[in-house]
């Protein structure tokens, strides 16, 4: 929701919504995320302050772990939980501006109808009522708080919802929509593509030529020393005295001494290793040091049996040779895919321009055209579940590229649509019925969702929220 908060994911409201109503209660994590009780503002909605505080709290019974959002701190996982609570913050405000109230009468029930609360005869347990509240670290007191805000969020969405009734028309075009035959004819572009042992040696050449940047690959040079008992004490266990030693090396880490420097003082031997490439020598050391090509140039690193100081030396890009059997392989798939991606952009483009139509699908496919009758929107047996419900979206004699599971992709052509209609007051009309109220009732939440963009003035202080993901990091 809430373009206001620079790109922030939209349509949260209705996921907000969508939770509360399926959820019966907030259950409340322990202790906090941030320690100190900050109580700068991060957001400010209107005249009301979202303090650091409140999303700190906010984050933490999120059910994220701190790992999880440390992972994701540079994908706008912060920026994702503050559109959220700004969401239900919103919908507070609404509640309090509408003057929505609930009993007390209406919370004890709530909470004796509570199936976690019950014993064998359905009746209330006071004993468990309390062994819940003691388990989850939470007061009576808080707990019935956030039973009533979940109530009145949800008397909210009544009076957001209350009364949908669907027509006939739309039940009966969500049967069909959803239960329909869809027959379609269908071309496995693989079968057009130009063969791999089709591409000629002189075309990859060119296309390696035109493409220099993107098969260019990093090679290092590599100074390494393998410290051991032996060769740094002359012992052959690991003493005391070793692992002294190791501490003055890294000291010496820590004051920018080389290598070399290293390696005289204490009378090692340094090997070095001339422009590296992992795909060239599989070393597990090796490898491990390659990835941390660009953070770092000294480094002492701790292999359990032995110590390695190493040292990038230089880096560079260079074109591996076309006598490289291994490379021309990968410059001969480059530009395969980029046939088949070519491919792929012209025949929609004539799709999407009308271009496209019977005469060329029977030329492309000739020999090659198959049938295929899909059961319903959820019969993936062919294609992927997103190909079928684009399959459902298009009308007779449309055409469409669609996939498998495997990414194959196929040129399919909507051949025939066979649909019955929905019987009134059957069993199956109940169960669309629901299924449409529930469509309608989501378009409103949507429109509610904007109508709250609108009302309400959003900001977000930048630097509260840049400070809380420096914490993370």
């Amino acid at each position: 929701m809430l373009d206001k908060l620079r790109n922030f994911s939209k349509g949260k409201l209705a996921g907000v919504l969508v939770a509360i109503i399926i959820i019966p209660f907030v259950f409340w994590g322990m202790g906090s995320v941030f320690s100190g009780g900050n109580t700068n503002s991060i957001a400010k909605i209107n005249n009301y302050n979202l303090s650091a505080q409140d999303f700190a709290d906010f984050v933490n019974n999120s059910k994220i772990s701190t790992e999880v959002i440390k992972e994701n701190i540079d994908n706008n996982v912060l920026e994702e939980l503050l559109t959220q609570l700004v969401s239900t913050t919103l919908i507070d405000i609404e509640i309090n501006e509408l003057k929505i109230l609930i009993s007390d009468e209406a919370i004890a029930n709530r909470l004796k109808n509570q199936k976690n609360f019950q014993d064998e005869n359905n009746n209330f347990s006071r004993i468990k009522y309390e062994k819940f509240l003691l388990e989850n670290n939470i007061s009576s007191v808080e707990f019935e708080k956030n039973i009533r805000n979940n109530e009145l969020k949800k008397n909210l969405f009544s009076y957001i919802g209350g009364g949908i009734k669907s027509p006939y028309f739309l039940v009966n075009k969500t049967y069909k929509d959803e239960l329909k035959e869809v027959e379609v004819d269908y071309i496995d572009l693989i079968s057009i593509y130009t063969k791999k042992n089709e591409i000629k040696i002189d075309d990859i050449k060119k296309h390696i030529n035109e493409n220099k940047e993107k098969f260019l690959i990093e090679k290092i040079d590599i100074s390494l020393i393998k410290i051991n008992p032996n060769n740094l004490t002359g012992e052959t266990e690991f003493t005391e005295n070793f692992f002294s030693k190791i501490d003055e090396i890294e000291d010496l880490i820590i004051n920018n001494n080389k290598i070399n420097e290293i390696a005289k003082k204490y009378n090692l031997k340094v090997e070095t290793i001339k422009e590296y490439y992992p795909k060239e020598n599989k070393d597990d050391l090796l490898i491990e040091i390659y990835k941390k090509r660009n953070s770092s140039t000294l480094e002492l690193l701790d292999k359990n049996d032995f110590f390695v100081l190493y040292e990038i030396n230089n880096f560079k890009k260079l074109l591996p040779s076309l006598e490289n059997k291994e490379f021309l392989e990968i410059a001969k798939n480059d530009l395969y895919e980029i046939k088949k991606y070519e491919l792929h952009s012209e025949l929609m483009k004539k799709i999407q321009k009308k271009e496209f139509e019977n005469k060329d699908f029977s030329k492309l496919g000739k020999d090659e055209i198959k049938n295929l009758k899909i059961k319903n929107v959820n019969d993936t047996d062919k294609f992927t579940f997103d190909s079928v419900s684009l399959i459902y979206s298009l009308n007779l004699n449309n055409f469409s590229l669609v996939s498998d599971k495997n990414n194959n992709v196929y040129l399919v052509k909507i051949k025939n649509i066979y649909e019955n209609n929905l019987i009134k007051n059957s069993q199956e009309n109940k169960k669309y019925v629901n299924q449409t109220n529930i469509k309608i009732r989501d378009n409103l939440y949507n429109s509610y969702d904007l109508l709250l963009n609108e009302k309400y003035k959003i900001e977000v202080n930048e630097n509260t929220l840049d400070r809380m993901k420096n914490y993370f990091r």
